[in-house]
């Protein structure tokens, strides 16, 4: 059999390309198909801003002349002004269950890397630290909520053989249940009252009457909240008006909550809806319907992802989230949600997992970024 790794150029590859999960999860019952027209954007077949400040080439394996495999090289030239790094990103991997083809896939974006002075890589990346990113290895028995990752358990052992790649970083997916919220630890409740008091915070929920410029309220507390986080790379201004036009069909309003001190937001903190098990009925097609059958009756979807409690850097640490978090449990109560995921939680963010474990969230899946040197190679 023959294996060739080749990069992407023609419409006829970049169908090769978007098609392949399609074949290699065909009978998967936890995978959920990608909304088709945010894939092609985000892969660079089509435009997208994140695009703008960034460079991706994308790759295909053929074993005698069919898809086995598929890679993005990616360098998003943000981060490396950002950390003074020359780092790139691998992204959108998949690939049959065969140590050569991940591996040609691999050597193939190595190569284009080394070829443009990159000397250390990140991924899996999808395209950046802003939309999909990780790889799973633990949780394989649960379907992915909505714009978090899937894949198959031996897409770890594919990657960690090819050596050189090591861990730099876990995810965790914390899950819980309606009857968590009502039996939750009340000391939790009180470090939201007092951090009430303290600030004299208002809460409110994002306005129909100018749910745009909501959003954009959101978007930017996202952007100033993780200016410290680990690998964090902020929305350009393209990124963040794309980003608010997407979330304005998807979010609703019943689900979120704004925090003010003195009439300026401070924090914000949304639910968004599992839309997944409604994409995979539609096979990731908004067009000509599928867009309709997506957002109808909303009610009927009981389980919702909280994406980030997200607080201004100079209130974080004195319970802000918390009355975030406090406001919007009875909402969801209210809604009849009757479960959440809370994704996704960084490793090192160990305030965060242990308040959700203080409330008897349970940790569900777990996601892996792997770095690798290319000095040298």
């Amino acid at each position: 059999m023959t294996i060739r790794v080749v990069p992407v150029e023609t419409r006829q590859q970049q169908k090769q390309f978007f098609q392949l999960p399609w074949q290699l999860y065909a009978d998967d019952p936890c995978w959920v198909p990608p909304l088709r027209k945010n894939q092609l954007e985000l892969l660079g077949y089509k435009s997208h801003p994140f695009h703008q400040d960034a460079t991706m080439q994308t790759f295909v394996a053929l074993r005698d002349g069919k898809p086995c495999g598929r890679i993005a090289a990616i360098i998003h030239h943000a981060h490396n002004v950002r950390y003074k790094e020359n780092r790139g990103y691998f992204g959108f991997y998949e690939s049959i269950d065969d140590e050569d083809v991940s591996g040609r896939l691999f050597d193939a974006v190595f190569d284009w890397f080394i070829a443009r002075d990159i000397d250390c890589v990140r991924g899996p990346m999808n395209p950046s630290f802003n939309y999909e990113i990780g790889l799973l290895i633990d949780g394989f028995e649960y379907p992915p909520t909505f714009m978090m990752t899937y894949n198959p358990p031996y897409y770890e052992s594919l990657i960690e053989s090819y050596g050189g790649f090591y861990k730099s970083q876990d995810f965790y997916a914390y899950w819980g249940d309606a009857e968590m919220l009502r039996t939750k630890d009340k000391k939790l409740d009180f470090i939201g009252q007092e951090a009430m008091k303290r600030f004299n915070v208002k809460v409110r929920r994002m306005d129909r009457s100018r749910f745009t410029q909501d959003i954009r309220v959101f978007l930017d507390i996202y952007n100033r909240s993780f200016q410290t986080h680990w690998g964090f790379v902020p929305l350009s201004e393209p990124e963040l008006e794309h980003m608010a036009s997407e979330l304005k069909h998807l979010l609703v309003p019943e689900l979120t909550v704004i925090a003010e001190v003195d009439g300026k937001p401070i924090g914000c903190v949304f639910g968004i809806l599992d839309y997944n098990p409604r994409i995979k009925k539609i096979d990731g097609r908004l067009f000509p319907f599928g867009f309709i059958r997506l957002l109808w009756n909303r009610k009927a979807i009981k389980k919702v992802r909280i994406i980030a409690v997200n607080v201004l850097p100079e209130y974080q640490r004195w319970g802000v989230g918390m009355v975030l978090i406090n406001q919007i449990e009875p909402i969801a109560l209210a809604w009849k949600i009757q479960e959440g995921e809370f994704s996704w939680v960084m490793e090192s963010n160990m305030l965060s997992m242990k308040t959700l474990e203080r409330g008897g969230a349970i940790r569900q899946k777990t996601y892996r970024i792997y770095d690798r040197n290319l000095e040298g190679v």
